[in-house]
């Protein structure tokens, strides 16, 4: 049986090369996402999460501290551990993770194949779709 995931904020060099790798995978392998525009200006001023199960990078994400936002951004799960809840524990670690820090206005650029997601975890829809890394998105945001 497999264990459970871990997650943690990225203390550490390999720490953030794993997420880095989560994110690769996803989003530039997956999505075909240029690295130009999946590694940008902001990750040295984000919150790294990582999720891993036996050591393996499996799931990450990053936070960026906006005035009185927590924006939620590069929320990904590798394929084969998809559809077990690890999307959902990866989001609930990084919500508690920005109230740990104080904050309790949440918000995001969600994939539109996520909205319904994003939805069951509290997340309202605002605003027009618009394209991001040539993928369809809509700004979601929750208080609390």
């Amino acid at each position: 049986m497999e264990s459970q995931p871990t997650f943690r904020v990225v203390q550490s060099l390999d720490d953030l090369v794993k997420a880095y790798i989560v994110r690769g995978i996803v989003f530039v392998g997956e999505q075909e996402v240029s690295y130009r525009e999946e590694v940008d200006e902001h990750e040295h001023a984000a919150v790294h999460i990582l999720g891993e199960i036996d050591g393996e990078p499996i799931a990450a994400a990053r936070i960026r501290l906006l005035g009185p936002w927590a924006k939620l951004e590069r929320m990904a799960v590798r394929r084969q551990y998809r559809r077990r809840g690890y999307g959902s524990a990866l989001l609930r670690f990084a919500l508690d993770e920005a109230r740990r820090r104080g904050f309790s206005k949440f918000k995001l650029h969600a994939q539109t194949a996520a909205e319904a997601f994003y939805a069951k975890h509290g997340f309202q829809a605002q605003g027009d779709i618009f394209l991001e890394a040539n993928i369809e998105h809509r700004l979601m945001v929750r208080e609390q």
